[in-house]
């Protein structure tokens, strides 16, 4: 089993698919030195749906900063961005 780790963050962005939210949001992470260590995107009937699992263990911000400017991003594009940390994520979608 992996181990868990305080740093580890998952990120979910769902809305109306549009040009550039990919782009939006990686570019943010990379301004800020958070590390993407997983990804996965879908679009479904027009819907956009991306789920990552990034380290913010060298992040510029902390974590709240992080979070709520994510947040500010998404609402700008049109998306919602939501960020856990991976153990409480985990512990929410535990059978």
């Amino acid at each position: 089993m992996e181990k868990k780790n305080q740093d580890r963050i998952i990120i979910t962005v769902v809305g109306k698919d549009t040009v550039g939210i990919i782009a939006r949001v990686c570019t943010y992470l990379a301004e800020n030195g958070i590390n993407i260590l997983d990804i996965s995107q879908t679009i479904v009937s027009g819907y956009f749906n991306m789920m990552m699992i990034v380290d913010i263990a060298e992040a510029k911000v902390d974590f709240d900063t992080f979070s709520g400017r994510l947040e500010e991003i998404g609402s700008g594009i049109g998306v919602v961005i939501r960020c856990q940390r991976e153990a409480i994520f985990d512990s929410m979608h535990r059978i």
